[in-house]
């Protein structure tokens, strides 16, 4: 089925060990202290803003939504390039928010990521960025280590996206 996710690992992201047979990413960046800056930080994160503010274009529903499938990519005038993914997961808790979305098939990668924010006992903000993928079409394939640049820019950015 058209919306049904590339990998078979649905939810890995959430675990503590990822899946082998894929690229690894395993990152967090602190964006601020106490409960209102938590509260600010989690209803940008669960309205698609880490993605917007990382220059992608979102488009789905305003809030993110489990079993919702959006479009992210880029945009300019007539011409955009992008990708479907579905969320498989949604974290909603008083200290932990976030949520992960798989790739559709036409996305140039395979695999989950995840975006989860926590407000730590010792009173700081974190941003996690937790994802596995590999090369799922030819020319993402042939792109080898580019392709793997790409998405370690993109994280990079995310990250930055909350500060």
């Amino acid at each position: 089925m058209a919306d049904d996710v590339t990998y078979a690992e649905v939810g890995a992201t959430c675990s503590e060990v990822l899946p082998t047979g894929y690229d690894h990413v395993r990152t967090a960046t602190l964006i601020g202290r106490g409960a209102r800056n938590f509260r600010t930080a989690g209803e940008a994160l669960m309205t698609w803003q880490v993605q917007r503010r990382s220059g992608l274009k979102v488009r789905g529903s305003e809030r993110v939504a489990l079993g919702e499938v959006v479009w992210m990519g880029a945009v300019a005038g007539p011409l955009k390039a992008g990708f479907r993914c579905k969320v498989v997961s949604v974290t909603d808790e008083e200290r932990r928010k976030g949520f992960a979305y798989g790739t559709l098939p036409g996305h140039p990668e395979s695999g989950e990521e995840a975006f989860l924010l926590l407000w730590r006992e010792d009173d700081f903000v974190e941003l996690q960025i937790v994802a596995f993928s590999r090369p799922a079409r030819w020319w993402s394939k042939v792109a080898g280590p580019a392709g793997r640049l790409v998405q370690r820019w993109m994280t990079g950015r995310y990250l930055k996206a909350l500060s």
